[in-house]
């Protein structure tokens, strides 16, 4: 069995895959997690970001579109991972001088958690769409790193740990606009403040479900045999994109390294939550829930920009997959 890296996590969603079934990544069967209209005055919640509470139960910070379209950040706290109380107010972010920098938009967040602070990496509004950073310990207050990457940036997915002393963080370059193109580059820094050494990961490719651009998705999950890295593939239609999702291993001391990467989605629209929706036929993914002890991960997925949506597989399920499916040996 292929061991992750991490934290225990005996408490996380979880369902067997279905009898018969040969998938590699499974639905849970009472998607979606989080529904339309949540609570008042949020209209949907999605492509958001989980993690382990290290006061107990699980910890969120949530992509909400309130009634007037702008999504912001909302915290979230749940003893499942599955039922969820949502704050009140959009999270207040702060600069090291306790100024008021909440931008004017964010959404897409990623949630980590190194050592005993928890780090927040959204796509912000920084002249136009960038990478944003902020830290909390308490989900209280939330201070800003500043803005380490110029417009026009998104899908910023930091590493859960120092690689080599530095921070090391996934991005997708692109445009002001609904981005028809981009790729997968990483970036490191000592300080989460200052970011250079840029290099590319990876790009799109000749399948057709991910031909078009390809974005990080999860954290990268730690295991023994490298980096696991969920993605998302976007192909273009008569009916326009269409948003899958794809696996990956990078190299765990040089994650700018692919050393496997499956030609196959792993999951693509095809159930009613996520064809139909404000956005249709998307499957865009933003955690994982990894737990050391069993190899389980569970997915969580935006779907259709309009519902919170959930998966399951295991470390050593996918990564064999992977490598039967590996798209780098035609061009080794």
């Amino acid at each position: 069995m292929v061991k992750i890296v991490g934290f225990s996590i005996p408490n996380m969603p979880w369902e067997d895959r279905p009898a018969q079934s040969q998938e590699i990544v499974w639905r849970y069967s009472k998607n979606p997690v989080i529904g339309r209209n949540p609570v008042a005055g949020m209209a949907r919640i999605f492509n958001s970001a989980v993690a382990p509470w290290k006061e107990g139960g699980f910890v969120g910070v949530f992509r909400a579109e309130n009634v007037s379209g702008i999504p912001h950040l909302y915290t979230g706290f749940s003893t499942d991972a599955l039922n969820w109380k949502f704050s009140e107010t959009k999270i207040k972010i702060t600069d090291e001088n306790n100024a008021d920098v909440t931008p004017g938009y964010a959404y897409d967040p990623r949630l980590v958690l190194i050592d005993d602070t928890y780090y927040i990496i959204w796509c912000t509004d920084f002249h136009g769409p960038s990478v944003g950073i902020a830290y909390t310990k308490d989900f209280k207050t939330f201070t800003s790193k500043g803005n380490g990457f110029l417009p026009f940036n998104r899908n910023g997915v930091l590493f859960p740990r120092k690689i080599n002393g530095n921070f090391y963080l996934l991005s997708r370059p692109s445009d002001s606009g609904h981005t028809p193109f981009g790729d997968i580059f990483i970036s490191e820094s000592p300080d989460l403040l200052h970011w250079g050494n840029h290099k590319w990961v990876m790009g799109k490719a000749p399948q057709w479900w991910q031909a078009v651009k390809i974005g990080a998705g999860c954290a990268p999950i730690e295991t023994e045999e490298g980096w696991l890295l969920f993605y998302h593939g976007v192909t273009s239609t008569c009916s326009g994109f269409v948003y899958s999702m794809g696996a990956a291993l990078l190299d765990l001391e040089n994650p700018s390294k692919v050393i496997h990467r499956c030609e196959n989605f792993i999951l693509t629209p095809e159930k009613e939550y996520e064809e139909r929706g404000f956005v249709p036929n998307v499957v865009f993914p933003c955690a994982a829930l990894a737990d050391k002890d069993t190899n389980r991960i569970a997915i969580y997925y935006g779907a259709a920009d309009t519902y919170t949506a959930l998966c399951f597989t295991k470390a050593d399920l996918v990564i064999e997959y992977i490598k039967a499916h590996d798209m780098c040996r035609a061009v080794q």
